[in-house]
C-alpha cells in the first residue's frame, strides 16, 4: 500500500481521486493547495503526489519547485490540469520532473499510471 497526497482544491475531483485510490489499496492524504501540502510533507512520509496545477495560495509549479528544491524529495509528482497550454506547462515543469496529466481525466487511467509510477519507484530502489 503507498501513501499519496492528494493535492486539489476542487472537492468533487479529491472525492473521486480518494475513492479509486483507496480502492485500489492505498491510503490518500489531502492538502487544498501547495501550502497546505507542504505543511503535510512536513510531517507526513507519502510516495507519490498528485497535484493540480492551478491552486490557490501555492500553485502547483511553485509546489514542485519547494519539493524538489527546497525539500529535496524525489518522489514522483503528478500534475493534473486543465488549462489549454499544455506545451508551455510541461516546459515550466521540465526541471522538476513532473509528469503532466490533462483534465478531464479517466480515474481507471490515472490510477493504472499512478501504479506505474509507484512501481519504477520500487524498482529504483526508492524515491
Amino acid at each position: 500500500m503507498a501513501r499519496l497526497l492528494i493535492v486539489e482544491d476542487e472537492a468533487h475531483i479529491v472525492r473521486v481521486l480518494t475513492l479509486w485510490l483507496t480502492r485500489h489499496g492505498h491510503q490518500v492524504l489531502e492538502a487544498p493547495d501547495g501550502a497546505s501540502a507542504l505543511k503535510v510533507l512536513e510531517r507526513e512520509s507519502v510516495d507519490l503526489i498528485i497535484c493540480d496545477m492551478n491552486m490557490p495560495v501555492l500553485s502547483g509549479a511553485e509546489l514542485a519547485r519547494e519539493v524538489r528544491e527546497g525539500m529535496k524529495l524525489g518522489l514522483p509528482i503528478l500534475m493534473v490540469t486543465a488549462r489549454c497550454d499544455q506545451g508551455r506547462i510541461a516546459e515550466q515543469l521540465a526541471p522538476y520532473k513532473v509528469k503532466l496529466y490533462p483534465k478531464p481525466f479517466v480515474p481507471s487511467r490515472l490510477v493504472a499510471d499512478i501504479e506505474r509510477e509507484l512501481g519504477a519507484v520500487v524498482r529504483e530502489g526508492g524515491a
